[in-house]
């Protein structure tokens, strides 16, 4: 079991990630299903009650449910990640030195990698 400042740093994190996810699963382009599954790891180490909340709930549980059993991601959040991430490279692309650019694409290249070869929910 975790100290007791860390559990509260930790659920503190599950709220605000929590809190983001929501945002993301509203707004196009801010991919909310990421931040729910690290708020659900933040509760699985802070509160099991919150956990089974998140996991549970109707909206926001079937895809931290998904990857937990499966790693598996929606193909049309595939396409959202992976466009997100280009649209990053470019806005790099036009506005940083040459090393950041490199960097930064290295970078998203091997997640959108990531992303890609999950298997689909």
């Amino acid at each position: 079991m975790l100290r007791r400042p860390w559990r509260a740093l930790l659920f503190l994190a599950g709220w605000l990630f929590t809190a983001i996810g929501v945002v993301g699963i509203i707004l196009p382009g801010l991919p909310g299903t990421v931040f729910l599954i690290l708020a659900a790891w933040c509760f699985a180490r802070s509160s099991p009650r919150f956990e089974w909340w998140l996991i549970h709930h109707p909206r926001f549980g079937p895809p931290v449910r998904r990857w937990r059993e499966r790693g598996a991601i929606e193909p049309r959040i595939k396409a959202v990640a992976i466009g997100s991430m280009a649209l990053s490279w470019a806005i790099v692309w036009l506005t940083a030195p040459p090393v950041a650019i490199a960097v930064s694409g290295l970078c998203l290249a091997l997640s959108a990698l990531y992303v890609a070869t999950r298997p689909n929910a």
